[in-house]
């Protein structure tokens, strides 16, 4: 989902609340299960995995992270959407947003089926291409795209997803015509990059950086207002001909709507401590994320104002499920 600097800045953690004491708590009773609706290896599953390893020391129970890919993410929403264990949550992100405004036949609200506990983290998009694509900028892939309209072809994680909103905008915005490739996940767009199938991908660091850094492809330019700490080599598509572009995929925790107020708070405290952590906090940067932790009520504003944007977004560019 593309997002603005404000939206990214409002959601800054708040203070943590002294920790209540789990030893009379009646949750967690067991593991608690987290279904990630995308690919294994990708930005959202690889920021879960560093994260709630710590979120599971505070709570005392492991969390077990189930990658169910499919739908734009909706098979995975719809199994915790029904889920009443009380124990299984929902790893989601700009498709919670999407899906609603493209998918026909879910059988699920996503307005109503879920309860917002954090806005985690957000992704920043990037360009890359393979190794031997023949442009070393962004400015000689948009002249390699116009010499060639309908010959390029760039993956992204998925149909409606960050990466595929994001390249509709890009194309639109540089005059280009590309042929957009969906995967299940930005982890498989970029081995596809990787195998020299396709030419680019819009995705995010975290889901590139693997293949980038293995010299298997590179990047071109990044989708944020600033440079990337982790990597700031690689300049933003606003400074690369783009003033104001921004394009960033996030990830949020959900619950089924029944889940209990004293259950989003725990989870909430376990995820702004985790965040907290240096050496996660450091973790997460490296792999490209922007750790935010932010509480229920705030990631309840982002959702709703977000799934007003992305139904405008959806309509005013004429994406279709595929």
């Amino acid at each position: 989902m593309p997002t603005t600097r404000r939206t990214l800045l409002a959601a800054t953690p708040f203070a943590l609340a002294a920790p209540a004491s789990l030893a009379q708590a009646a949750w967690p009773s067991r593991s608690i299960r987290l279904i990630v609706p995308f690919s294994a290896g990708g930005a959202a599953d690889s920021a879960a995995r560093v994260i709630t390893p710590r979120m599971a020391e505070r709570l005392g129970q492991n969390f077990v992270v189930e990658n169910r890919t499919g739908a734009s993410g909706s098979l995975g929403g719809a199994e915790i959407a029904r889920a009443t264990d009380g124990h299984s949550f929902l790893w989601d992100a700009s498709s919670h947003l999407v899906n609603p405004a493209l998918l026909r036949g879910l059988t699920f609200d996503y307005a109503t089926a879920f309860t917002p506990i954090s806005l985690v983290v957000a992704f920043p998009s990037a360009i890359a291409v393979k190794r031997d694509f023949a442009a070393t900028s962004l400015a000689q892939f948009v002249a390699a795209a116009k010499a060639r309209p309908g010959a390029i072809t760039v993956g992204t994680q998925g149909n409606a997803t960050a990466g595929h909103l994001g390249l509709v905008a890009f194309a639109k915005r540089a005059g280009i015509e590309v042929i957009h490739v969906p995967y299940r996940g930005g982890a498989a767009a970029a081995q596809d990059l990787a195998s020299g199938a396709i030419d680019a991908v819009f995705t995010t660091l975290v889901s590139a950086g693997p293949v980038v850094d293995a010299g298997r492809a590179r990047f071109l330019a990044v989708g944020t207002a600033q440079r990337v700490e982790s990597r700031p080599e690689v300049p933003t598509i606003a400074e690369s001909g783009f003033a104001g572009f921004e394009s960033n995929e996030w990830a949020g925790l959900f619950g089924p709507a029944s889940t209990p107020p004293a259950v989003v708070q725990a989870l909430s405290d376990a995820l702004v401590e985790a965040v907290a952590v240096p050496a996660i906090r450091q973790r997460l940067v490296q792999i490209g994320c922007v750790p935010l932790a932010t509480r229920p009520a705030d990631f309840a504003r982002f959702v709703a104002e977000g799934r007003a944007a992305m139904a405008a977004l959806v309509r005013d560019a004429n994406i279709r499920a595929e």
